[in-house]
């Protein structure tokens, strides 16, 4: 989740009910803080920004799908994005729509939804990302990717897509962290079972790296991830 101060920073100028808006979000910011991912946090953003708003924002409802993936929920991450599967979005909220969309439906085993979805949308990522400076740095972009490569069992694209060349950004690395996760997921999907103990390694060599963590919880977050991964769980 977005701190509340990054929130106030996006919101003041488009939430007519600022004031209570934040107050909301900062209570649910803080159970994030203390407990990480629950299905009681999902439920209750879901709740407070989507479910009971006449008009939710794109981005709301993008960050309640995500919230509902960090839990392996996908089939509700799945319920939200179809809220936006006709509407015209702006480019930021479009691209993280995309991103998405393209990772719950590759957890779902709908390949063939993910690939077709990637073909439409593939030169408007695309051109996104190089109009940032990103497209050689977003590893979110190249991860969704790969996991759509994995559920339509090209493994070797999707282990291509994850070697893009990222460099390293020091001991806590969250997005090399996550590259080694995702490397562990495709080992175990693609049923590698001599290559998989060599990433589950590198994942938890990486972790290992880390001297501080943004939250208590998050260590033993990533080393369930990791565990996730080598069973088949992203």
């Amino acid at each position: 989740m977005q701190s509340t101060s990054e929130r106030k920073k996006m919101k003041k100028s488009l939430v007519p009910s600022f004031g209570s808006d934040i107050k909301k979000y900062d209570e649910l910011y803080k159970q994030f803080c203390e407990e990480g991912y629950s299905k009681e946090l999902c439920d209750a953003y879901a709740e407070t920004f989507v479910d009971n708003c006449k008009k939710p924002a794109a981005d709301d409802i993008v960050r309640a799908a995500r919230l509902y993936r960090k839990i392996h929920d996908y089939k509700s991450a799945e319920f939200y994005l179809d809220m936006l599967e006709d509407k015209k979005l702006g480019s930021d909220d479009k691209f993280f729509y995309c991103l998405e969309m393209l990772r719950t439906t590759s957890a779902l085993g709908r390949w063939r939804d993910a690939e077709d979805f990637r073909t439409d949308n593939i030169n408007f990522i695309q051109t996104y990302m190089d109009k940032r400076h990103m497209l050689k740095d977003n590893v979110s972009m190249y991860i969704a990717l790969a996991l759509a490569d994995c559920a339509a069992k090209r493994y070797a694209d999707a282990f291509r897509l994850l070697n893009f060349g990222y460099k390293p950004k020091g001991k806590n690395d969250v997005k090399l962290l996550d590259i080694f996760t995702t490397a562990v997921y495709l080992y175990a999907a693609s049923g590698d079972e001599d290559g998989l103990p060599g990433a589950v390694n590198n994942a938890q060599a990486c972790l290992k790296l880390f001297d501080t963590f943004e939250f208590p919880w998050k260590k033993e977050y990533y080393e369930k991830r990791i565990e996730d991964a080598s069973n088949g769980i992203i």
